[in-house]
């Protein structure tokens, strides 16, 4: 039954390649040298897979005439190979060519040998003959498997569709002939069944070549990942039956017990290694860097990656990844390997300060678990993706000023910084993948475009977040708006009141005293009033040299009726920004300082240039402020420690800094004072950074 099958496929393969030969050969030259290297030889080699087919429909797979017949369909096959692989667009090697010379004559011999044996001796020349056209084949196949190999890596990026298939198609024959040989060289016995598939198989390599003469697929043809690893696997389940198979096949001529032996072997080794891959990430993931390092042209599937990483970011699977700041950690750990990641975000008091972590557990409040302003400005300004293994070994070419807790942890990796159109909103520390390995220009460039995309998503919270805040303004504004009408009336009444105790009052002494304290409380009614109404903001101010100086002594001369300032500033320094706004920040600073410490006790304040920026520091020797206080509320509004106060000042000195690329930062610590910073632009970046202490005028106001 299986020989009658058999037949009707071989009538079904000749019928298809001798249509394919016509068909291409039909077709325009012109067109078909477009689309292929040797089209001649392409409806050469479909017409001598005809001729070979009606030999397997006259007689049978495997028999003498079968075999004398495949030499000219092997050599048809090589010579599309030849003129394929071995052109300018893409050479052959040396050594290639020799084995092509080689299997050429090989297949010449064998033809013209066979030929002339049936031609002289028929069937008596069946004993010798057909080992030896077996042999031939089997070296046939091997070489042009090799061939198939090398072209296809050497030369794949210039070739197209139906290039590929055909030549895939011609791997397929040969590597299914080759291993039905070897199945018998092993056993000793002919593998008559799979013998019989090989019209099959045949047919099975007739769509590539119709893929060439419908002239579709113009593009290169890849296979996805997926199928490539499902692919690599199958090859590692047949490679490891092979094995059984020669052990078992030694064994046997061995004798004895040994064939027992090489069997309980072959299972521990294998239950052993698939156990480690099971058991063991560090094996799984030594095994994947192995596999996409020596086998794909690059390390990321950047479609797979892509599409994960934006549903990661968009939509949390878990109750824990409903938090946008752990699934940007998140989904930058799982793009690189990484097993966790921190997530820093620009701090109260300056710098950036671990927020969110995923799958690394860090102490939030703890002093080391901080990026300094410095080290903020440095990776702002130089938008490096710091390779923290580089930083530890001294090889990194800029002082970034990474901090010291970041070198001390070796889990550290890498350190991506998040930028917002050149602003740095978020930086992500990357924990050591468990196969630890250097950075190159596709994981630097896969990080800085990923990085941007989680910006993006970061900065839209930020402004959903500043629009609640807006609205609660609003609300703040229309509240504050009816406070504003009756204490409008209440100081007219009050003035009324003082103009008539003028007129009626009877004790000139009483009389006085009254009018003057009912004048001040009207007077402060009217400040209060003019300090609530809204201010009418004209044009913004340009940025311009602020020369420090004069407006600290100003501000000293304004405080000197409540408190006398210490005032230092480096002579000559001048930042870049708005004058009034300096001002009115330091002004800000001076009345917080002067309001947390006791009478008698000096405030100072200090201004030098430091690192490329004018340094302005408010410092005071009063109550001081908690860690969490300055985290979490010093810089939100409508937070105050004062009685009746709306903490609006706070915070509004802080956006009025940032407006002109400047920040503050604080260090406090309760009973022993505070020390506010205003960090501004240089007006001129190349002057000196450092202080020189003759070049320090110091005024006692």
């Amino acid at each position: 039954m299986l020989g009658g099958v058999s037949e009707i496929l071989s009538v079904l393969a000749m019928v298809g390649f001798s249509a394919v030969a016509l068909w291409l050969l039909a077709r325009p030259p012109a067109r078909m040298a477009a689309l292929m290297p040797a089209p001649r030889m392409l409806t050469l080699s479909a017409a001598a897979t005809a001729l070979w087919c009606a030999v397997l429909a006259l007689f049978t797979p495997g028999s003498s005439q079968a075999m004398v017949a495949q030499p000219l369909r092997d050599l048809a096959m090589l010579g599309w190979l030849a003129t394929t692989f071995w052109s300018p667009g893409a050479p052959m090697s040396r050594p290639l060519r020799l084995i092509l010379r080689m299997l050429a004559t090989i297949c010449l011999l064998t033809l013209v040998l066979g030929a002339a044996a049936h031609w002289r001796a028929g069937a008596a020349a069946e004993p010798w003959m057909t080992p030896t056209l077996t042999f031939a084949a089997m070296i046939v196949a091997t070489g042009g498997l090799l061939i198939v190999d090398s072209g296809v890596r050497h030369a794949s990026a210039g070739l197209r569709t139906p290039v590929m298939a055909v030549a895939g198609g011609f791997a397929m024959l040969w590597a299914y002939e080759l291993n039905v040989q070897l199945i018998g060289a092993l056993t000793g016995k002919s593998a008559s069944t799979l013998i019989q598939l090989l019209p099959a198989v045949v047919l099975l390599m007739l769509p590539t070549y119709i893929v060439a003469a419908m002239d579709i697929g113009r593009e290169r043809m890849q296979l996805s990942r997926t199928a490539a690893m499902r692919t690599l696997i199958l090859l590692a389940v047949a490679a490891y039956l092979i094995v059984i198979g020669l052990t078992g096949a030694i064994a046997r001529l061995v004798g004895g017990d040994y064939a027992e032996l090489a069997q309980a072997a072959s299972l521990v080794v294998a239950l052993g290694t698939g156990g480690l891959l099971i058991a063991s990430a560090r094996a799984r993931a030594w095994l994947s860097v192995m596999i996409t390092k020596h086998l794909f042209e690059h390390r990321y599937d950047y479609r797979t990656e892509w599409m994960r990483f934006t549903a990661t970011l968009g939509q949390g699977g878990g109750e824990d990844d409903r938090n946008l700041h752990r699934r940007v950690a998140k989904a930058l750990a799982e793009l690189t390997g990484s097993p966790g990641a921190l997530l820093m975000l620009p701090a109260a008091g300056g710098g950036f300060r671990v927020a969110e972590q995923w799958h690394w557990p860090v102490d939030v409040d703890a002093d080391d678990a901080a990026l300094s302003l410095r080290s903020a400005f440095m990776l702002q300004e130089t938008r490096h993706i710091v390779d923290l293994d580089a930083e530890r070994r001294g090889q990194s070419d800029e002082n970034l000023a990474i901090p010291d807790w970041l070198i001390a942890d070796q889990r550290a990796w890498v350190v991506v910084p998040i930028l917002h159109f050149q602003r740095m909103i978020a930086v992500v520390v990357l924990h050591r993948p468990p196969v630890s390995r250097a950075l190159d220009w596709e994981d630097l460039d896969v990080l800085r475009i990923a990085g941007q995309q989680a910006a993006s998503y970061l900065a839209e919270s930020q402004s959903q977040e500043a629009l609640s805040e807006a609205r609660r303004f609003d609300e703040f504004n229309r509240r504050f708006a009816f406070i504003m009408h009756d204490i409008k009336n209440l100081a007219s009444q009050i003035g009324l009141l003082a103009r008539n105790a003028e007129r009626h009052a009877d004790k000139p002494d009483f009389r006085a005293d009254m009018v003057e304290t009912l004048k001040i409380s009207a007077g402060r009614l009217s400040d209060l009033l003019v300090r609530l109404a809204p201010r009418g903001r004209g044009p913004a101010a340009e940025a311009g040299r602020v020369l420090i100086e004069p407006i600290l002594n100003d501000i000293a001369a304004e405080a000197r009726p409540r408190r006398a300032l210490f005032v230092g500033c480096q002579t000559g320094l001048s930042a870049w920004g708005d004058a009034e706004s300096v001002r009115q920040i330091v002004q800000h600073l001076v009345a917080n300082a002067i309001d947390a410490s006791d009478a008698g006790t000096p405030v100072q304040v200090v201004a030098v240039a430091e690192h490329g920026r004018a340094r302005i520091d408010v410092i005071d020797q009063g109550s001081g402020m908690t860690r969490s206080f300055i985290r979490d509320e010093l810089f939100k509004p409508f937070v105050s420690t004062k009685d009746g106060g709306f903490g609006l000042g706070a915070f509004e000195a802080l956006q009025i800094a940032q407006a002109m690329g400047g920040a503050i930062g604080v260090e406090s610590e309760p009973g022993k004072g505070s020390s506010f910073t205003l960090w501004l632009p240089l007006a001129d970046a190349h002057e000196g950074a450092g202080v020189d202490a003759r070049m320090m005028k110091v005024t006692s106001q």
